[in-house]
Formats: C-alpha cells, sequence, structure tokens
C-alpha cells in the first residue's frame, strides 16, 4: 500500500456514555463514508475524562475486552471495513485496571491490543490510582493498512517509546490523546505547554522517519471533586509526515474529522537522506536503562 486515508476523530465528550458512543459511532460512519482506510479516536473516547479525580466508584465504568464498547466497534469496523483504533478502560481482573488501546481489523476481527505503559500522576492527571502500567511492551500491531505504533497519551512525550515501536518495524507511531490546560494558567503558559506537546511529537517522526497521528479532544470537562479548576481539553490533533511536517491539524475547539492521505513511500526516502538509524551508537547506550548517571 503506498498510500493511506486516514481520519483522526476530535469529539467533545458527554456523561451519557451511550450518547457519546452514538455520536463517536457517527463521525466514524461519516469518516469511512470520506473514504477513510484507518480510524483513530481519542484517549477514553467512551466518555469525560474521569482521572481528575479518585473515587473507588469510577472502576465500575471498566470494561472486558472483548466486552460492550470492543463488541460494539468492533462490529462497526468490520460494517465499514476499516481499520478502527479504539481506547478503553479496561477490566483485566479485579483491581487490575487497564488504559487500553485495541486495533480491530477490517474484518471486524481484534489485530491486536496496547496497554499504556508510562502512567502520569500530576495535578489533575491522577491515573496511577486508575491504571495499572501495561506489560505488553512496545509492541507494534500489524494490519490490513501497515504495521501500527499505538501508544497512549503520556507516552507521547518518551521518545524511547516511540523508537522501540519504530526498531520493532512500526509504519506509523499513533497516539490517543487526552491533554488540556489547566484553566486557570496564563494565555502564555497554555500556548508554551501546547506547542511543546506537538513539537515533542514531531521530534518523534524525525528522529524515527515515521508519520505521527495524534488525536486530543476538546471542550471543558469539570473535576466532580472540586479539587482543581477542571481540564480545557486543547484539540489541536493532527497529522505530521516523517520529517516532522504538518500534513493535517484541527483547531483548538472543534469537533473536527481529520483527514488527510498518508504517503507511505516517504518513509523509505526519508530515511535514506536522513540515516539515523544506521548511524545510532548502539554499542554506547547501555546506561540509558539507569534511572539517573550519577
Amino acid at each position: 500500500m503506498n498510500t493511506c486515508r486516514v481520519a483522526l476523530i476530535q469529539q467533545a465528550c458527554q456523561s451519557n456514555a451511550e450518547q457519546t458512543r452514538q455520536h463517536t459511532s457517527q463521525a466514524i460512519r461519516q469518516a469511512a463514508a470520506s473514504g477513510a482506510q484507518l480510524v483513530v479516536l481519542q484517549e477514553l473516547h467512551s466518555g469525560p475524562y474521569f482521572c481528575q479525580h479518585q473515587s473507588c466508584e469510577i472502576f465500575d465504568l471498566a470494561e472486558p475486552i472483548p466486552g460492550p464498547t470492543s463488541d460494539h466497534f468492533s462490529a462497526l469496523a468490520g460494517e465499514l471495513g476499516i481499520v478502527l483504533v479504539c481506547s478503553l478502560f479496561e477490566r483485566r481482573a479485579a483491581g487490575i485496571y487497564h488504559n487500553t488501546a485495541v486495533v480491530f481489523e477490517r474484518d471486524g476481527q481484534t489485530a491486536g491490543i496496547y496497554r499504556k505503559m508510562h502512567i502520569p500522576d500530576d495535578p489533575g492527571y491522577n491515573e496511577k490510582f486508575y491504571f495499572t502500567p501495561g506489560d505488553l511492551g512496545f509492541t507494534p500491531i500489524k494490519t490490513s493498512v501497515g504495521t501500527l505504533g499505538v501508544l497512549v497519551c503520556w507516552d507521547q512525550w518518551y521518545p524511547e517509546a516511540a523508537r522501540l515501536m519504530a526498531l520493532a518495524g512500526a509504519e506509523i507511531l499513533i497516539y490517543p490523546t487526552a491533554i488540556g490546560w489547566d484553566p486557570n494558567d496564563n494565555p502564555e503558559e497554555q500556548q508554551r505547554q501546547r506547542e511543546a506537546w506537538t513539537t515533542v511529537q514531531r521530534g518523534h517522526a524525525v528522529a524515527n522517519g515515521l508519520p505521527v497521528l495524534s488525536v486530543n479532544r476538546i471542550g471543558f470537562e469539570e473535576d466532580p471533586s472540586g479539587k482543581t479548576a477542571g481540564a480545557k481539553f486543547w484539540g489541536s490533533s493532527f497529522v505530521a509526515g516523517p520529517q516532522g511536517e504538518i500534513l493535517a491539524q484541527a483547531d483548538t475547539t472543534s469537533e473536527t474529522i481529520l483527514i488527510h492521505d498518508l504517503d507511505l513511500q516517504r518513509c523509505e526516502q526519508v530515511r535514506r537522506i536522513w540515516p539515523f538509524f544506521r548511524d545510532r551508537r548502539i554499542d554506547a547506550y547501555g546506561e540509558l536503562t539507569q534511572r539517573f548517571r550519577d
């Protein structure tokens, strides 16, 4: 396959899970009707980002895989004949829950899953309370549209994760995301954060000679505990090429079906003129496995 039409679904999420699912499903149908072969949804797209506060009742939202939500999107992928990347709150066992991406093939079968490896614990992002770190490693998922290096949100800040996916044969790096501003931050700080988020992922594209698909949610979501000012998700979903060039980008406030025809052959061309993989000093990188070099 030389080109792949990709679609990134940038949305706001409602508290009613069924309404959100139907809203998302309609966007997926629109993307497929536009010829999309690969459709990517944002992180934890089934509802509001619940990690702003800690509550044991939230664990009731987790589902096994397969389960009702995965069954729904599996059937939709099969009906539309698309490869679909979903993001779910997985109940693996009592007391073991993961932030999990699931990739469905064109026939609706599960191509593979990825469990989020890097788990944040920051103000407004209490993910360590909810998610057990992934244990499947950085393993790309083979599909009919290519080999997908699926990572999730906080993973996008780590060059090691992108590199290991690339070394294992990923042809596209994919980041379902839920990230936003603290409304109390001034506009300058908010702009710095958003630009840092875009820049680091573009850097992964450059360093690995691979396209990057990053899809984020939009809208303001209150903190139910009232301990923070809530989160204003900044959208800005984008497609970057293997030299870090922005090929398509959504704005910060609009629900968007971002569609782009991705040239998969450019990676080969770019890696020939920028042979970073050839010139890596793998004999000198052993200390990267240390926490810190004292």
